[in-house]
């Protein structure tokens, strides 16, 4: 009789790596002056979306040996997004609150001259300014940033998982490597 392994457990270790190549990606571009650089950031999303298809195809061919519905791929690729989002977004709260609490009004700096680029008026950019710095406070970031990530993570498991996927009998057809 085959051992049924969690997909929580089995997936630990792809989540806390996933989480800590954030982590390092942030701290290169923070150490470079380059965290609000929007190209890069979408690199790194094609990026995430290409570790998360290594380990979900990974997780299927060790740990479910060459199968694995949708539906498994998809629950996998949520519980790696899960760890990951859990270990940044605690990563976030540091440096924002603790590290260079400075971040936020460079944030706001970002986001005036944005509301002002796109023609507002005065009044229109100091009520949006307003609102943004209600919001800019580290629990706020953290909780946004949180459900952020984790959307972000969801979508992205089911994308990848239309690719990882591969049913059939184990039983009847032997996995193909």
């Amino acid at each position: 009789m085959e051992e049924k392994v969690s997909v929580w457990k089995a997936n630990l270790t792809n989540g806390i790596i996933l989480g800590l190549i954030s982590i390092v990606y942030t701290l290169v571009l923070y150490f470079l002056d380059m965290t609000f650089n929007k190209s890069l950031g979408y690199i790194f999303i094609v990026v995430q979306i290409g570790i998360l298809f290594y380990m979900l195809k990974s997780y299927r061919d060790t740990v479910l040996h060459g199968y694995m519905t949708y539906g498994q791929s998809l629950g996998a690729g949520v519980v790696i997004i899960l760890y990951s989002t859990i270990l940044t977004t605690i990563f976030s709260y540091i440096l924002y609150k603790f590290i260079d609490p400075g971040l936020t009004t460079k944030i706001l700096a970002i986001t005036e001259e944005s509301m002002a680029s796109r023609g507002m008026t005065q009044e229109q950019v100091d009520a949006g300014m307003a609102m943004s710095k209600k919001m800019m406070t580290p629990g706020f970031m953290v909780i946004s940033g949180f459900l952020g990530s984790m959307l972000f993570g969801t979508i992205a498991s089911l994308l990848v998982s239309i690719f990882t996927r591969k049913e059939g009998n184990p039983l009847v057809e032997p996995p193909v490597k």
